[in-house]
Protein backbone atom coordinates (compact mmCIF):
# COMPACT_ATOMS: atom_id res chain seq x y z
CA UNK A 1 0.00 0.00 0.00
CA UNK A 2 1.46 3.34 -1.02
CA UNK A 3 2.20 5.85 1.71
CA UNK A 4 -0.05 8.42 0.07
CA UNK A 5 -3.09 6.14 0.21
CA UNK A 6 -3.97 7.24 3.76
CA UNK A 7 -3.19 10.25 5.91
CA UNK A 8 -3.28 9.13 9.55
CA UNK A 9 -2.47 6.14 11.74
CA UNK A 10 -4.59 5.51 14.84
CA UNK A 11 -3.09 3.26 17.51
CA UNK A 12 -4.47 1.16 20.31
CA UNK A 13 -2.45 1.61 23.55
CA UNK A 14 -2.21 -1.53 25.71
CA UNK A 15 -0.27 -4.40 24.14
CA UNK A 16 0.18 -2.24 21.05
CA UNK A 17 2.39 0.67 22.13
CA UNK A 18 2.82 -0.34 25.76
CA UNK A 19 3.36 -3.76 27.29
CA UNK A 20 1.13 -4.73 30.22
CA UNK A 21 2.75 -7.31 32.53
CA UNK A 22 0.18 -8.51 35.12
CA UNK A 23 2.51 -11.34 36.12
CA UNK A 24 4.45 -8.71 38.10
CA UNK A 25 1.42 -8.05 40.34
CA UNK A 26 0.86 -9.77 43.71
CA UNK A 27 -0.48 -13.32 43.64
CA UNK A 28 -3.79 -14.14 45.32
CA UNK A 29 -5.99 -17.24 45.35
CA UNK A 30 -9.47 -16.99 43.85
CA UNK A 31 -11.77 -19.99 43.64
CA UNK A 32 -8.82 -22.35 43.93
CA UNK A 33 -6.75 -20.56 41.28
CA UNK A 34 -3.71 -18.33 41.66
CA UNK A 35 -4.25 -14.92 40.03
CA UNK A 36 -2.14 -11.80 39.72
CA UNK A 37 -4.02 -8.74 40.97
CA UNK A 38 -3.69 -5.33 42.60
CA UNK A 39 -6.35 -6.21 45.21
CA UNK A 40 -3.89 -6.94 48.09
CA UNK A 41 -2.52 -3.40 47.78
CA UNK A 42 -5.98 -2.05 48.60
CA UNK A 43 -6.44 -4.15 51.74
CA UNK A 44 -4.64 -1.77 54.14
CA UNK A 45 -6.88 1.12 53.04
CA UNK A 46 -10.00 -1.02 53.37
CA UNK A 47 -8.96 -2.27 56.81
CA UNK A 48 -8.24 1.27 57.96
CA UNK A 49 -11.59 2.63 56.76
CA UNK A 50 -13.88 -0.31 57.58
CA UNK A 51 -12.15 -1.68 60.67
CA UNK A 52 -13.47 -4.92 62.13
CA UNK A 53 -16.31 -4.93 59.57
CA UNK A 54 -13.84 -5.63 56.75
CA UNK A 55 -13.84 -9.25 55.59
CA UNK A 56 -11.27 -10.00 52.90
CA UNK A 57 -12.99 -13.07 51.51
CA UNK A 58 -16.33 -11.31 51.31
CA UNK A 59 -14.75 -8.30 49.62
CA UNK A 60 -13.10 -10.51 47.00
CA UNK A 61 -16.37 -12.34 46.36
CA UNK A 62 -18.41 -9.16 45.91
CA UNK A 63 -15.71 -7.34 43.94
CA UNK A 64 -15.34 -10.12 41.39
CA UNK A 65 -19.11 -10.42 41.15
CA UNK A 66 -19.21 -6.73 40.25
CA UNK A 67 -16.51 -7.25 37.64
CA UNK A 68 -18.57 -10.01 35.99
CA UNK A 69 -21.64 -7.76 36.10
CA UNK A 70 -19.80 -4.89 34.42
CA UNK A 71 -18.34 -7.13 31.73
CA UNK A 72 -21.86 -8.30 30.87
CA UNK A 73 -23.21 -4.73 30.80
CA UNK A 74 -20.41 -3.55 28.53
CA UNK A 75 -21.30 -6.21 25.99
CA UNK A 76 -24.82 -4.88 25.51
CA UNK A 77 -24.05 -1.49 23.92
CA UNK A 78 -20.26 -1.23 24.33
CA UNK A 79 -20.48 1.61 26.82
CA UNK A 80 -17.61 2.24 29.23
CA UNK A 81 -18.09 1.71 32.95
CA UNK A 82 -15.21 3.16 34.94
CA UNK A 83 -12.98 1.56 37.51
CA UNK A 84 -14.29 4.00 40.11
CA UNK A 85 -17.84 2.83 39.40
CA UNK A 86 -16.62 -0.74 39.98
CA UNK A 87 -15.48 0.20 43.48
CA UNK A 88 -18.62 2.28 44.12
CA UNK A 89 -20.84 -0.73 43.41
CA UNK A 90 -18.68 -2.97 45.58
CA UNK A 91 -18.74 -0.58 48.53
CA UNK A 92 -22.47 0.01 48.29
CA UNK A 93 -23.02 -3.72 48.73
CA UNK A 94 -20.41 -4.21 51.43
CA UNK A 95 -20.47 -0.97 53.41
CA UNK A 96 -23.73 0.93 52.81
CA UNK A 97 -23.18 2.75 56.12
CA UNK A 98 -20.45 4.81 54.43
CA UNK A 99 -23.23 6.42 52.37
CA UNK A 100 -21.99 9.87 51.28
CA UNK A 101 -18.34 8.81 51.61
CA UNK A 102 -18.56 5.96 49.13
CA UNK A 103 -17.67 7.94 45.99
CA UNK A 104 -14.62 9.53 47.62
CA UNK A 105 -13.43 6.22 49.06
CA UNK A 106 -13.97 4.49 45.70
CA UNK A 107 -11.74 7.07 44.05
CA UNK A 108 -9.00 6.41 46.65
CA UNK A 109 -9.19 2.69 45.92
CA UNK A 110 -9.10 3.41 42.20
CA UNK A 111 -5.87 5.36 42.58
CA UNK A 112 -4.24 2.50 44.51
CA UNK A 113 -5.34 0.03 41.84
CA UNK A 114 -4.30 2.22 38.93
CA UNK A 115 -0.91 3.04 40.44
CA UNK A 116 -0.34 -0.72 40.46
CA UNK A 117 -1.42 -1.05 36.84
CA UNK A 118 0.83 1.81 35.80
CA UNK A 119 3.76 0.25 37.64
CA UNK A 120 3.67 -2.91 35.50
CA UNK A 121 3.11 -1.16 32.16
CA UNK A 122 5.94 0.14 29.96
CA UNK A 123 6.82 0.94 26.37
CA UNK A 124 9.54 -1.20 24.75
CA UNK A 125 12.20 0.88 23.03
CA UNK A 126 11.59 -0.71 19.63
CA UNK A 127 7.91 0.27 19.74
CA UNK A 128 8.77 3.82 20.73
CA UNK A 129 11.19 3.98 17.81
CA UNK A 130 8.47 2.73 15.45
CA UNK A 131 6.05 5.42 16.62
CA UNK A 132 8.70 8.09 16.01
CA UNK A 133 9.33 6.76 12.50
CA UNK A 134 5.65 6.64 11.61
CA UNK A 135 5.00 10.13 12.98
CA UNK A 136 7.38 11.59 10.42
CA UNK A 137 5.04 10.45 7.63
CA UNK A 138 1.52 10.34 9.06
CA UNK A 139 -0.77 12.22 11.39
CA UNK A 140 -1.29 10.29 14.63
CA UNK A 141 -4.20 9.30 16.83
CA UNK A 142 -4.66 7.09 19.89
CA UNK A 143 -7.87 5.21 20.76
CA UNK A 144 -7.77 3.04 23.87
CA UNK A 145 -10.30 1.00 25.81
CA UNK A 146 -9.32 1.80 29.39
CA UNK A 147 -11.60 2.37 32.35
CA UNK A 148 -9.67 5.16 34.09
CA UNK A 149 -8.92 8.37 32.21
CA UNK A 150 -6.21 9.60 34.58
CA UNK A 151 -4.16 6.42 34.52
CA UNK A 152 -4.67 5.99 30.78
CA UNK A 153 -3.22 9.44 30.18
CA UNK A 154 -0.37 8.78 32.63
CA UNK A 155 0.57 5.48 30.99
CA UNK A 156 0.50 7.17 27.59
CA UNK A 157 2.62 10.04 28.90
CA UNK A 158 5.15 7.58 30.31
CA UNK A 159 5.91 6.39 26.76
CA UNK A 160 7.56 9.69 25.88
CA UNK A 161 5.69 9.88 22.55
CA UNK A 162 2.37 11.44 23.58
CA UNK A 163 3.41 14.79 22.11
CA UNK A 164 3.41 13.22 18.64
CA UNK A 165 -0.36 12.56 18.73
CA UNK A 166 -2.92 15.18 17.79
CA UNK A 167 -6.04 13.17 18.70
CA UNK A 168 -6.41 11.00 21.83
CA UNK A 169 -9.46 9.15 23.16
CA UNK A 170 -9.48 7.08 26.34
CA UNK A 171 -12.79 5.23 26.60
CA UNK A 172 -13.37 6.35 30.19
CA UNK A 173 -13.42 9.96 28.98
CA UNK A 174 -16.23 9.47 26.48
CA UNK A 175 -18.35 6.68 27.98
CA UNK A 176 -17.94 4.46 24.91
CA UNK A 177 -15.80 1.40 24.20
CA UNK A 178 -14.50 -0.22 21.06
CA UNK A 179 -16.12 -1.79 19.05
CA UNK A 180 -18.95 0.78 19.40
CA UNK A 181 -18.93 2.50 15.98
CA UNK A 182 -19.44 5.89 17.63
CA UNK A 183 -16.02 5.89 19.25
CA UNK A 184 -14.23 5.38 15.91
CA UNK A 185 -16.36 8.08 14.31
CA UNK A 186 -15.45 10.42 17.15
CA UNK A 187 -11.78 9.84 16.34
CA UNK A 188 -12.44 10.55 12.66
CA UNK A 189 -14.16 13.81 13.61
CA UNK A 190 -11.17 14.82 15.73
CA UNK A 191 -8.81 14.11 12.81
CA UNK A 192 -11.22 15.65 10.26
CA UNK A 193 -10.64 12.71 7.94
CA UNK A 194 -12.71 10.13 6.12
CA UNK A 195 -12.44 6.55 7.35
CA UNK A 196 -10.71 5.48 4.13
CA UNK A 197 -7.86 7.87 4.96
CA UNK A 198 -7.03 6.17 8.28
CA UNK A 199 -5.10 3.03 9.22
CA UNK A 200 -6.03 1.54 12.61
CA UNK A 201 -3.39 -0.50 14.46
CA UNK A 202 -4.04 -2.82 17.39
CA UNK A 203 -3.84 -6.32 18.84
CA UNK A 204 -7.46 -7.22 19.65
CA UNK A 205 -9.33 -8.70 16.66
CA UNK A 206 -12.85 -7.50 17.45
CA UNK A 207 -11.95 -4.05 18.76
CA UNK A 208 -8.97 -3.28 16.50
CA UNK A 209 -9.87 -5.07 13.26
CA UNK A 210 -13.62 -5.73 12.98
CA UNK A 211 -14.69 -2.48 14.63
CA UNK A 212 -12.53 -0.11 12.59
CA UNK A 213 -13.30 -1.93 9.35
CA UNK A 214 -17.02 -1.66 10.02
CA UNK A 215 -16.75 2.13 9.80
CA UNK A 216 -14.45 1.98 6.75
CA UNK A 217 -10.93 2.20 8.20
CA UNK A 218 -8.09 -0.01 7.06
CA UNK A 219 -6.39 -2.10 9.70
CA UNK A 220 -3.05 -3.52 10.79
CA UNK A 221 -3.47 -6.39 13.23
CA UNK A 222 -0.75 -7.15 15.76
CA UNK A 223 -1.06 -10.94 15.86
CA UNK A 224 1.59 -11.66 18.53
CA UNK A 225 2.28 -14.85 16.59
CA UNK A 226 -1.32 -16.03 16.12
CA UNK A 227 -1.85 -17.87 12.86
CA UNK A 228 -5.11 -16.13 11.91
CA UNK A 229 -7.84 -13.87 13.23
CA UNK A 230 -10.73 -15.71 14.95
CA UNK A 231 -13.67 -16.95 12.92
CA UNK A 232 -16.10 -14.16 12.09
CA UNK A 233 -13.45 -11.41 12.10
CA UNK A 234 -12.66 -9.86 8.70
CA UNK A 235 -9.14 -10.20 7.39
CA UNK A 236 -6.95 -7.21 8.31
CA UNK A 237 -5.18 -5.33 5.56
CA UNK A 238 -1.83 -5.96 7.27
CA UNK A 239 -0.70 -8.52 9.83
CA UNK A 240 2.40 -7.96 11.97
CA UNK A 241 3.74 -9.68 15.07
CA UNK A 242 4.72 -6.47 16.86
CA UNK A 243 4.34 -2.72 16.35
CA UNK A 244 8.07 -2.51 15.64
CA UNK A 245 7.39 -4.20 12.26
CA UNK A 246 4.92 -1.58 11.02
CA UNK A 247 7.41 0.96 9.58
CA UNK A 248 8.82 -1.68 7.23
CA UNK A 249 5.34 -2.72 6.15
CA UNK A 250 4.58 0.92 5.37
CA UNK A 251 7.82 1.31 3.44
CA UNK A 252 9.30 3.80 5.92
Amino acid sequence: MAKASFKAVVFDLFDTIVKWEPERLPVMELNGHQIHTTIPWGFPLLEQRLGAAFDRDRFIEVYHGVIDEIIAEREVEHLEITCTERFVRTLRRLAPALDGEIETFAEELTRVHMDGVRGVTWAPAERVAAVHSISAHYRMGLLSNFDDAQCGREVFGDTGVAHLFEAVIISAEVGLRKPNPRIYRQMLEMLRLDASEVLFVGDTPREDVAGPQEVGMRTAWISKGAVAVPEGIPQPHFTIRDLSELPAILGI
